[in-house]
C-alpha cells in the first residue's frame, strides 16, 4: 500500500483544515486507516483511527483531539480524511497517515504503511 498525505499548511488559532490520505496498491476498505502526528523534540502520537468492520466505521480518537477533530474514509476513492477544526498552537506538527491489516491500534509501530508526513502549523 502506498500513501500521500497533502492539507496541511498555516492556520491561525480557531481555524480548520482538512487533511487527505490517498491510498493505492490494495483493497483500502479492508485497512484500518490512522493518523499520528510528530511535534518537533517528540515522539511521534496517535491521533485517530478509523476502521470498517464491513458493516460500520469505528472511529477513535486521542484524548486531545476529541471533539474537535472528525476522522472518515471513502472507500470507493480510496481516500481517508481528517477535518481539524479549533485549532490550537500545541496540534502543530506533520502529520501522518497510516494503514495497517487487522484490528485497531494507537501503536505506532504495528502499522505496516506511512504516508510522507504533511505540515501543519497553527498560530497564535
Amino acid at each position: 500500500v502506498q500513501l500521500q498525505a497533502s492539507g496541511g499548511g498555516l492556520v491561525q488559532a480557531g481555524g480548520s483544515l482538512r487533511l487527505s490520505c490517498a491510498a493505492s496498491g490494495r483493497t483500502f476498505r479492508n485497512y484500518v486507516m490512522a493518523w499520528f502526528r510528530q511535534a518537533p523534540g517528540k515522539e511521534r502520537e496517535f491521533v485517530a483511527a478509523i476502521m470498517w468492520n464491513g458493516y460500520n466505521n469505528y472511529r477513535y480518537y486521542s484524548d486531545s483531539v476529541k471533539g474537535r477533530f472528525a476522522i472518515s474514509r471513502d472507500n470507493a476513492k480510496n481516500t481517508g480524511y481528517l477535518q481539524m477544526n479549533s485549532l490550537k498552537p500545541e496540534d502543530t506538527a506533520i502529520y501522518y497517515c497510516a494503514t495497517r491489516e487487522g484490528s485497531y491500534s494507537r501503536e505506532v509501530s504495528l502499522y505496516n504503511y506511512w504516508g510522507q508526513g504533511t505540515q501543519v502549523t497553527v498560530s497564535s
